[in-house]
């Protein structure tokens, strides 16, 4: 690995006798790990059919050790059983001590698993804001959101600047995971050898200053922060969590965590803690959002009686051609760009009919159709390369299971179980 002089330089100094442990770490394979999700199965109830050995994370109860390199490469990874996840990146979400029925926000979220990580704590209860400034990062976010079944989502794509002045005094917790220089990655991610300077660290320490302002405007009273990073760089870290603690005096620093990849069973990691002792600005208004029209409702209601176990309830809105199931209550959204709050149940077509998503089939706790179709491996690898199915005489929507778990809807006409699976989803058969 061709890391830079000076970056090594910085280390020596930072970590003293530490420094050959660290260096020696460094050409060693990175650590691997996966958080089980629990809004589907429990960690338990996972270990009974993993596809491979699981070694426990000490910090994080549903976390484990794999030594697989590829272990997003299982069906029940697409059954949304799991999320791929660095082992030291699983630390931050816990100290947020999230409930369910609270008002978080994970303000630079993507691709999502320390958000889905906060999700897992508040069972659907509650609303969770997931917000990433980059679209092509947002749509990356909502598509593990879908697949580990969150209900009560909310995806936005902006600055956070922008966040901060419609959303004053809202949230109980938030989460500033923040873009970092990425020395903590070093094993994992060359690419961040490469492109580290002091002027990247620099640069990465002033625009972790302003994402912490406009987190700190978003605050109820009392509410907690947690901010993190994947990098060693005290000006990224101490320095800016010290920082934040003398500007904004309402806020406590109560904790800090740092994770040294020769210290522990992962990458390097950085989490501090914050309380806030007072609100900061009046509390932002929830956002009403009418009930959809009877017309979309009862083509929704119709369908949910056919195939469907069980009734939705709570607030069910349409956005242009979706129908959503909307969380318990929602910031402001007029204005921001939203990709998706809480569960997209699916479309109204031509005004005639309800298509339900591919959200619904996948949606915690259990997939609620009651014609089920299971598949072994060969045919799920054929359902996820695009192709149609031979199925039992059925009629009407269906979910295609493995294991038990929804992998997405089919259709089934005379015998054949027409693909509804999303085309960006889709791969080739090995």
């Amino acid at each position: 690995m061709n890391v830079p002089e000076r970056f090594l330089s910085r280390m020596r100094v930072q970590l003293g006798a530490e420094y050959l442990a660290y260096e020696a770490c460094l050409h060693e394979p990175p650590v691997r790990g996966l958080r089980v999700n629990t809004l589907k199965i429990s960690a338990e109830e996972f270990k009974k059919i993993s596809p491979f050995p699981l070694e426990q994370v000490s910090w994080e109860r549903n976390g484990f050790l794999v030594a697989a390199e590829k272990a997003g490469r299982s069906f029940y990874h697409d059954a949304g059983l799991y999320y791929v996840q660095e082992p030291s990146a699983m630390c931050a979400a816990p100290l947020l001590d999230v409930r369910p029925g609270e008002r978080v926000l994970d303000l630079c979220s993507a691709p999502g698993g320390k958000g889905t990580q906060l999700a897992q704590a508040m069972c659907g209860r509650g609303v969770l804001v997931l917000n990433e400034k980059v679209p092509d990062r947002a749509s990356v976010l909502l598509q593990n959101v879908e697949r580990l079944g969150v209900v009560n989502a909310v995806v936005t794509c902006a600055d956070p600047a922008e966040l901060a002045m419609r959303w004053g005094g809202y949230f109980d917790k938030i989460l500033v995971d923040a873009p970092c220089s990425g020395e903590g990655m070093l094993r994992k991610e060359p690419a961040a050898a490469v492109e580290w300077s002091e002027e990247n660290v620099r640069m990465c320490a002033a625009r972790q200053k302003k994402i912490l302002e406009s987190a700190a405007a978003m605050f109820a009273a009392g509410g907690k922060l947690v901010y993190s990073t994947c990098t060693f760089s005290e000006e990224e870290d101490e320095e800016n969590a010290r920082w934040f603690a003398r500007t904004f005096p309402q806020f406590s620093l109560l904790s800090e965590t740092k994770l040294y990849p020769h210290r522990v069973r992962g990458e390097g990691h950085y989490a501090a803690l914050f309380a806030s002792s007072k609100e900061n600005a009046p509390p932002a208004a929830r956002e009403r959002i009418p009930q959809a029209d009877r017309r979309s409702l009862a083509l929704f209601r119709r369908f949910e009686g056919e195939y469907m176990e069980g009734s939705a309830g709570g607030t069910i809105a349409r956005f242009g051609d979706a129908l959503c199931l909307l969380p318990e209550e929602l910031p402001p959204l007029h204005g921001i760009r939203v990709l998706r709050a809480g569960l997209k149940l699916g479309e109204i077509k031509g005004g005639e009919r309800f298509e339900p998503s591919h959200a619904l089939a996948l949606a915690a706790p259990a997939c609620p159709f009651k014609s089920r179709i299971e598949l072994d491996e060969e045919s799920a690898a054929r359902y996820f390369a695009g192709e149609q199915l031979t199925g039992p005489a059925l009629r009407g929507w269906c979910a295609v299971t493995y294991g038990g778990y929804a992998l997405g809807l089919a259709k089934s006409v005379g015998g054949t179980l027409k693909n509804h699976l999303p085309k960006g989803l889709r791969r080739r058969l090995c």
